[in-house]
């Protein structure tokens, strides 16, 4: 099959496209193969609230929950051994895109317990053991990038674990993530592990900051407040991308590099645009940058497919403009930093009732099984 020729075009500007999905059915249909083969899909993303679609109300799943209930097993195992199982069949199904692109693309992210995003701890033992459990090189574990996730994404890195970071909002603790990433690898250098085989994204969410945002210049109700609205999550992301440019040209990873180690790419998350007055391919269009992965949701991607329009690909220019976006959102009256402390809270939150709620679809499944 031939690919599209607009997600060929963003593939060629060094764009990698995973989808933000993933399901048995979508598997089982041949659906995820086609996305590859038409689409330049190289890698998927998961969450709680992805498995929690892909769970809830579906016959797929039926026969495993009876067979795992009949052996005794509770409602967290179970949960586990079908969001790994999933996980699992995924990442064999990418394995040679794995092997070609030397480990960075033809990857499957599965995400730590959410009830954990504040035990440093406890996110160290559980990202260790999903990848155990999964089993599979090119599984990335995906850590939430609270305060007490940052020295578990370290701790992960340096254990030889690649790491999907998530629930990045603000430039300041992208800079902190990026800083863990070089420290676990420093630590994995030290240790003599083979740094070319850990690699990371840095998942940087966009759209969620528009919503935010645009209702606080609403509430303003500012003509200069007003002006602003659907410019902050792209211009967040492009002042990061500037970021990323800086570090990973640094000695400090230059001396990493020397010895095998790859860039942590940004990921622009969230990349569904939730406002329908504005361009749907708007978070694909504007972040157009080399090297980068945009995961997008099957509506996002599909639009992509029909009449993608990229724009210039990022560069140190465009990121020093994009500061005076942000600047003036503050002269304007919004508290950025307010803002990425409720989108991060709430990002927490919303990942935590969708694994509540999966749990308690699971327990129901059990309780009808054993009935």
């Amino acid at each position: 099959m031939a690919q599209n020729t607009h997600t060929q075009a963003l593939s060629d500007a060094g764009v990698s496209i995973w989808l933000d999905d993933l399901s048995r059915q979508r598997m089982d249909s041949g659906s995820l193969q086609e996305l590859i083969d038409t689409r330049n899909v190289v890698g998927v993303t998961t969450n709680p609230s992805i498995f929690q679609a892909a769970i809830s109300g579906r016959s797929e799943y039926d026969a495993d929950i009876a067979r795992l209930t009949g052996e005794g097993k509770g409602v967290e195992e179970i949960l586990e051994v079908l969001t790994t199982d999933d996980v699992r069949r995924a990442a064999d199904l990418f394995a040679d895109l794995h092997t070609t692109t030397h480990g960075v693309d033809g990857r499957v992210s599965i995400e730590v317990d959410p009830r954990l995003a504040h035990e440093t701890e406890q996110t160290i033992a559980q990202a260790e053991h999903l990848f155990e459990v999964v089993g599979r090189e090119n599984v990335l574990v995906k850590i939430p990038a609270t305060e007490a996730g940052l020295p578990a994404i370290t701790a992960t890195i340096a254990a030889g674990i690649s790491v999907n970071v998530t629930l990045i909002f603000s430039v300041e603790r992208y800079l902190a993530v990026m800083d863990a990433y070089l420290s676990g690898l420093e630590q994995a250098a030290k240790a003599g592990r083979d740094l070319t085989k850990i690699h990371s994204v840095a998942s940087f969410f966009v759209s969620r900051v528009d919503s935010e945002i645009d209702g606080r210049l609403e509430a303003l109700d500012t003509e200069d407040a007003l002006a602003l609205r659907g410019q902050a999550g792209v211009a967040n992301a492009q002042v990061a991308f500037g970021k990323y440019l800086e570090v990973f040209a640094s000695e400090r990873f230059e001396a990493l590099k020397a010895e095998g180690a790859t860039v942590q790419r940004p990921l622009w998350a969230s990349t569904g645009v939730k406002n329908p007055d504005y361009p749907d391919t708007l978070y694909v269009d504007n972040l157009v940058a080399a090297p980068s992965v945009n995961t997008m949701p099957e509506k996002t991607l599909e639009a992509a497919a029909d009449h993608s329009e990229p724009k210039a690909p990022l560069n140190a220019e465009i990121a020093t403009a994009a500061e005076s976006v942000l600047e003036r959102l503050e002269e304007a009256g919004v508290d950025l930093a307010d803002v990425f402390a409720v989108l991060e809270r709430e990002g927490v939150e919303k990942f935590e009732k969708a694994w509540n709620e999966l749990l308690a679809t699971v327990s129901e499944s059990v309780e009808s099984v054993r009935a």
